[in-house]
C-alpha cells in the first residue's frame, strides 16, 4: 500500500526534483515517475480536484470496481491503486501505478520495429481485446474498454494495458460524456466542450463497443505507419474471423479501408495540441 504522506510529498514537489513528466498530451493530466525516493518505481497520475464529495466518493467506488473487472475479465494490468488526497482543502483524485519500462510502450515501438514486428504487438494487443470482450458478457452493468495503441505496453511478448481514468464502468453514457469535460486538463476543453456535449459525448460510443475497438486499434496502426496500412487491415480482417467472429459483421465492412477517426474527435485533438502521444511515455 502506497504511503499516502510520500505520495502528497511527490505530487508536491516541482517539477525538476519529483522527476521526468512521462506524458504532456494527455486529455486527462500529464503522469509523471518521481525520480527518487519511495515511490520512484511508480507512475503517479493527478486529477482535477472535485468539490463535490459525492461525486468522489461514487469515482473511487466506481475505480475500483473497474479494476477488479478487467482483471477477472484477463485483463493484465501494472499494480493500480486509486486515492482521494486532501490537498489544501480540495481531496484530488490520484492514481499510483507500478511503473513499466519505458521502453515498453507499444506507440514507439511501433514506429521503429519491423512490420513483421508490428503484427505481433498487434496480435498480443488484439489477443487483449478478445478477452475482454468475450468475457465482458459476465458483468451485468455498463462496461467499456479503451484499448488504443498509446494505453498499452508490450513487454515479454505480452501486451499490458494500464488506462484505467475514467473507469468506463457503472456510469451512463451521458454520465460519462460529462465526466469527459469534468475531468479534462484542458480549461480550453472545459470551456467550449459544454457548448459541443452531444459530440464530446460521443467520443465514448467506441469505447462501448467490441467491433469499434478492435476496428479503432487496426485504425491506429494504419495512421502510425500508412505504408503498412494493407498489412494492418489484412491482420485484422484476419484476427476478426479467428477471435472476434461474434462481431464479424459489424467489424468487417470497416476493415476494408484504413479507419479514420471521426471528423469531431479530429477537431478536437487539434484545438487540444493532442498528437496520439502515449498516456505514460
Amino acid at each position: 500500500m502506497t504511503d499516502l504522506t510520500a505520495l502528497k510529498d511527490a505530487i508536491r514537489a516541482d517539477g525538476a526534483s519529483r522527476g521526468q513528466t512521462l506524458s504532456k498530451l494527455g486529455y486527462f493530466c500529464a503522469p509523471f515517475r518521481p525520480a527518487s525516493g519511495p515511490l520512484s518505481d511508480k507512475v503517479i497520475k493527478v486529477y482535477r480536484g472535485l468539490r463535490d464529495d459525492a461525486a468522489l466518493d461514487r469515482l473511487a467506488r466506481c475505480h475500483d470496481d473497474y479494476v477488479g473487472a478487467l482483471k477477472r475479465a484477463g485483463v493484465d494490468l501494472p499494480e493500480t491503486e486509486f486515492h482521494l488526497l486532501d490537498m489544501d482543502g480540495t481531496r484530488i483524485p490520484v492514481i499510483v501505478q507500478q511503473a513499466l519500462p519505458s521502453d515498453s510502450m507499444m506507440r514507439p515501438q511501433m514506429q521503429t520495429a519491423s512490420l513483421d514486428d508490428t503484427l505481433t504487438m498487434m496480435e498480443a494487443a488484439g489477443d487483449v481485446i478478445a478477452t475482454f470482450w468475450n468475457n465482458a458478457d459476465q458483468f451485468d452493468t455498463r462496461i467499456g474498454f479503451h484499448p488504443s495503441i498509446r494505453n498499452f505496453a508490450y513487454l515479454d511478448g505480452r501486451a499490458l494495458f494500464f488506462d484505467t481514468f475514467p473507469p468506463l464502468i457503472h456510469y451512463s453514457r451521458d454520465e460519462m460524456g460529462k465526466m469527459l469535460l469534468l475531468f479534462s486538463d484542458k480549461a480550453l476543453m472545459r470551456w467550449v466542450g459544454p457548448l459541443l456535449q452531444s459530440k464530446v459525448t460521443g467520443i465514448q460510443d467506441e469505447w462501448y463497443s467490441a467491433p469499434e475497438t478492435l476496428v479503432g486499434l487496426v485504425g491506429s496502426a494504419c495512421r502510425l505507419r500508412p505504408n503498412d496500412a494493407e498489412a494492418y487491415l489484412d491482420w485484422g480482417r484476419d484476427f476478426t474471423s479467428r477471435r472476434m467472429s461474434r462481431w464479424a459483421d459489424e467489424a468487417l465492412p470497416q476493415l476494408q479501408d484504413p479507419p479514420r477517426l471521426p471528423g469531431y474527435w479530429t477537431g478536437f485533438r487539434k484545438l487540444l495540441g493532442l498528437q496520439g502521444e502515449p498516456n505514460v511515455s
